[in-house]
């Protein structure tokens, strides 16, 4: 129980940090082989590049269950305080069903790349691995969401506006 604690409160750091180093590692050693050994390695800008793909899309996760993602704050303040955690949480529904239905299209899309058979050029990895990226993290969203809207529901209306600043 305390590691799916654990993983509940730091996944996305996790993959973010990997990831973050990983890219930043790979970028680190391309511009020393270009500049200092003028040689080049033919992988290393596509295997960053996916990457940051993922990690952007688990980025959006981590904003979320962070709350730190742009919202029109000054909007919600033109509502009394009794209304502001409904309406925060109309906008978290709003954001769920955007996010639902990205899930949703990017399993057929992922699906159809991974039976095309298609590999990336310079490293020969399927594809599928690249667009299953908006599909983990827009689950990672929804879930995230979910949590959010609970928390919310549980809470007072003060203690539910934790990400609002003015």
């Amino acid at each position: 129980m305390n590691f799916i604690k654990y993983l509940d409160e730091n996944l996305e750091k996790i993959f973010v940090v990997i990831l973050l180093g990983t890219a930043s590692v790979i970028i680190g050693i391309q511009v020393f082989m270009r500049y200092v050994l003028e040689s080049s390695l033919s992988w290393s800008e596509e295997i960053a590049r996916y990457m940051f793909v993922w990690l952007t899309y688990i980025g959006i996760s981590y904003g979320v269950k962070a709350d730190r993602h742009i919202k029109v704050d000054a909007a919600m303040y033109l509502f009394p305080k009794k209304f502001r955690k409904y309406v925060s949480i109309i906008g978290d529904i709003l954001f769920f069903a955007f996010a639902a239905i990205i899930v949703v299209n990017s399993i057929g899309t992922s699906a159809s790349i991974f039976k095309s058979g298609q590999s990336s050029p310079a490293v020969g990895i399927p594809m599928g691995i690249l667009y299953l990226a908006p599909l983990f993290g827009f689950a990672m969203v929804c879930l995230r969401l979910v949590q959010s809207i609970i928390r919310q529901l549980k809470s007072d209306d003060e203690e539910s506006m934790k990400g609002d600043e003015i």
